[in-house]
């Protein structure tokens, strides 16, 4: 076993390896999956010197502590949470000397959700069509961590960037505003459930997960009966199962589905999608794109 190496002490509520995901191969039924708060994934990678295309660890709401089997840099961006190397307090959001044999601990978020853990060289899992990103939906690439396992690093590019202070990403928010492109089966609603869209007090479910953010509150009211056959899924999609309720597809989202799509969320939102905890109320503004008028 090389030294190039950690081993996981405390796993998490879910911890995965995650990088920029697998994008290309939606036309075989595989979702992107890769890090939801990407910029802060890009972040944690640029701090310890590493290509943002490198594999990080995505912590979700509880963090975790790996033991380090060199010496080697760390960095921890996303959702804000308390660092230390063997118990003693390290910086968020810059880059941290962690020496052989100690811990690295990313404790629980303060806000949001996920926390992005990089070290310099990478996390050197092996990677699937081209990506070592984790897919809770098909159950490609390396597992979900669990206590006592162990994952490879790679070998150091560069020297940690020299900072001073990052941002937060705009957490923690109040209220989470998700701008929406209507269609392409907005005409499936009643203009009554588009203005519940437009206008409803909508609040994230704690049954939301990688593969798509669930939504509580009003349902849309249908203008249309039964389901269509299944048709391919962007990521970004605001899904309507037959309770009502959007469900805004994320990373690991199916690529194909029968439920209506009342819009498309553009991708730039959906890191702070991702960021937001149960609970989080919830604003669509819906939109017409120019091709429409």
């Amino acid at each position: 076993m090389t030294d190039r190496a950690f081993c996981v002490v405390r796993a998490g509520a879910l911890t995965t390896v995650q990088d920029l995901g697998r994008a290309g191969h939606a036309h075989l039924g595989v979702p992107r999956a890769g890090a939801l708060d990407e910029p802060a994934h890009r972040l944690a990678n640029r701090l310890v010197g590493n290509p943002e295309t490198s594999a990080t660890l995505e912590t979700t709401l509880t963090g975790c502590a790996v033991r380090v089997r060199t010496d080697t840099v760390a960095a921890v961006t996303g959702a804000p949470c308390p660092v230390t190397v063997d118990g003693r307090p390290a910086p968020w959001g810059a880059p941290v000397r962690v020496p052989a044999g100690a811990v690295l601990d990313a404790g629980p978020a303060t806000a949001g959700l996920r926390s992005y853990l990089a070290f310099a060289g990478g996390v050197d899992a092996e990677p699937v069509l081209g990506s070592r990103a984790a897919d809770l939906l098909s159950g490609l690439g390396p597992a979900p961590l669990s206590d006592g396992g162990v994952l490879p690093l790679g070998t150091p590019y560069g020297p940690p960037a020299s900072v001073d202070a990052v941002p937060r990403s705009g957490l923690p928010v109040a209220e989470l505003v998700l701008p929406c492109v209507l269609g392409p089966r907005d005409d499936w609603f009643t203009e009554a459930g588009l203005r519940t869209l437009a206008t409803g007090r909508f609040r994230v479910s704690s049954a939301s997960n990688r593969i798509g953010l669930r939504t509580e509150g009003p349902p849309l009211e249908r203008r249309k009966d039964g389901e269509l056959p299944s048709e391919g899924m962007p990521l970004g999609a605001l899904q309507v199962p037959p309770n009502g309720l959007p469900v805004l597809f994320l990373n690991d989202h199916p690529t194909t589905g029968g439920y209506p799509v009342v819009g498309v969320v553009p991708e730039r939102f959906l890191a702070a999608a991702a960021q937001a905890a149960p609970g989080t109320p919830v604003r669509f503004v819906p939109r017409r794109s120019r091709a429409s008028g």
